[in-house]
């Protein structure tokens, strides 16, 4: 007896790719498409009536982006593997797409040859990536040789984030500052809070006005 394919759904804009995603997901065995959506809205509401395997969706959506509605559906469908397809190689939105809730994020210029192959692996547990995109994540990791003073490690933006903290900024208006999402402000906290060995803001702010009185 067959297992049952497994089930995604596609939340894309462009009649292109939205194309291209059917015909390759329509030749493979193990997989089936369970719905296609151009707006993050419908998909908002569809998918958690009956919640697929995974969802395939485009970062830049008309309306409610793509990684909004990740944030949106995951705690409503938390079995779900979202997968993001997206143009853009920024290292900020792929912090803000694996903040939300995202599995993978696939550069739509690979997508051609690596969906299937992406959507298994996000099923297996894996993290699919380009490796353009992988390569950012390792450069944002990779902290540089500390200057004399500089013992807490912190890359560029990360500091930045700290000196708006410093000065009573909240979440949201350090967003607005650095152009980014509050997400990504709390991934980039949760660095600065593991690195100077903290657990609150007001501790942080004490121990970092500390070091750089010295």
């Amino acid at each position: 007896m067959k297992s049952p394919k497994r089930r995604v759904v596609i939340v894309e804009d462009d009649s292109l790719f939205r194309e291209m995603f059917l015909e390759t997901i329509a030749a493979a065995p193990t997989w089936s498409v369970d719905g296609c959506h151009v707006r993050a809205e419908s998909a908002l509401v569809a998918v958690p009536l009956n919640p697929p395997d995974a969802v395939i969706v485009d970062i830049q959506l008309p309306g409610i982006s793509g990684i909004e509605l990740v944030r949106k559906l995951k705690p409503q469908c938390p079995a779900t593997q979202f997968l993001m397809v997206t143009v853009f190689e920024d290292a900020d939105k792929v912090f803000e797409a694996l903040a939300a809730g995202a599995s993978g994020y696939v550069l739509k210029r690979d997508v051609h040859a690596r969906l299937l192959e992406s959507l298994d692996d996000v099923m297996a547990g894996g993290a699919p990536m380009s490796s353009a995109i992988a390569r950012k994540v390792v450069q944002h990791f990779q902290l540089p040789v500390p200057e004399p003073g500089d013992a807490f490690q912190l890359t560029q933006r990360e500091k930045a984030t700290l000196d708006l903290l410093v000065k009573g900024f909240f979440y949201k208006e350090i967003a607005n500052e650095l152009g980014i999402q509050i997400d990504t402000v709390a991934f980039h906290l949760g660095n600065i809070y593991r690195k100077l060995q903290v657990r609150t803001r007001s501790e942080a702010i004490l121990k970092y006005m500390h070091r750089e009185a010295k």
